[in-house]
């Protein structure tokens, strides 16, 4: 029996998936990735979980014939991705690894390996649209501070920023905010420490996320508007990723739009109105899916190959 290790490495955790042709799927939960000066530390995490997967099953391990990593912010938060790659490898030489942007693990989640374009909006957002052969095209994944536009950092930022407003007495509708962001955060005073000395702050903002959304969810005006303008963010970056001579297929993953509501539904209003001629489709698989689905495309006969970007390879 051959296996296939999947890994899915973003701002709130990382997850490994060792599957078989016929038997229960493996699974592991790891760190969530950070970000210090000297870059981000996705192949730290890649290789503590590639350890951890060997230990936990060294029989699978030993039967391995493709390994895939996808990883947000691998695109513009990796100084050498192709060093990272070989050096990922070099823990298991025997066996092919493919490290990816989470953008392209999670467009072969959603849409199983067919052609379009994908948004995917966890901590952060990037789109992606690709036929598989000579598109490969990407939209936003610039990260919290310049980017990821509707992302739950994005979401939670705007959260803690009106809170800001309510606390300085700006304005007295933002208290509901303020009094949720107080739960999580404690006083005011003492964000500033929170956030700007933390290397993974993209996750601790996105952590203020699901109050906003359960706030928009009772009719809170203001957090009603953040959550609509997320929503038309991810819909403008998903129709701006559908450049011609890609097939006029999408979707949608990641954990924010399990929030439904609000930011779904200007989501769905503001990309049909922007792309009426696309089939939105719901999310066949996850991002672990997709990695997992890179995996077995590395240890079959696709010719996967390096794309500069998008995704490395071991030796190609």
């Amino acid at each position: 029996m051959t296996w296939v290790l999947g890994i899915d490495i973003g701002g709130s955790g990382s997850r490994a998936m060792l599957a078989g042709p016929d038997s229960p799927a493996r699974l592991l939960e790891g760190e969530r990735v950070s970000v210090a000066t000297g870059g981000s530390r996705i192949a730290d995490v890649a290789a503590d979980l590639l350890r951890r997967v060997a230990h936990d099953w060294p029989a699978e391990s030993s039967q391995l014939t493709g390994i895939a990593v996808g990883a947000s912010g691998l695109a513009t938060l990796v100084a050498d991705p192709r060093g990272a790659v070989d050096a990922l490898a070099a823990l298991n030489p025997s066996v092919p690894l493919a490290l990816a942007t989470d953008a392209v693990t999670t467009h072969l989640g959603a849409l199983a390996g067919s052609g379009g374009a994908v948004v995917a909006v966890g901590t952060g957002a990037i789109a992606f649209a690709t036929d598989l052969d000579e598109i490969w095209h990407r939209v936003d994944g610039w990260g919290h501070l310049l980017g990821d536009r509707g992302a739950g950092a994005w979401i939670g930022m705007e959260g803690l920023r009106t809170a800001a407003l309510g606390h300085d007495g700006v304005d007295a509708g933002a208290a509901p905010l303020l009094a949720a962001a107080r739960r999580l955060f404690g006083e005011p005073p003492t964000w500033p420490a929170q956030f700007y000395t933390r290397q993974d702050r993209a996750g601790v903002l996105a952590s203020f996320a699901p109050e906003v959304a359960a706030l928009a969810a009772d009719n809170d005006a203001y957090a009603a508007n953040i959550m609509h303008s997320a929503g038309e963010h991810v819909a403008h970056s998903l129709a701006a990723a559908l450049v011609p001579g890609v097939p006029p297929i999408a979707s949608a993953a990641g954990g924010v739009f399990a929030a439904g509501g609000v930011f779904v539904d200007s989501f769905r209003t503001e990309f049909t109105r922007l792309r009426p001629d696309v089939d939105l489709r719901e999310p066949h698989g996850s991002s672990l899916d997709g990695a997992v689905s890179l995996a077995r495309r590395l240890a079959g006969s696709h010719g996967l190959v390096t794309r500069d970007q998008h995704v490395w390879v071991s030796g190609r």
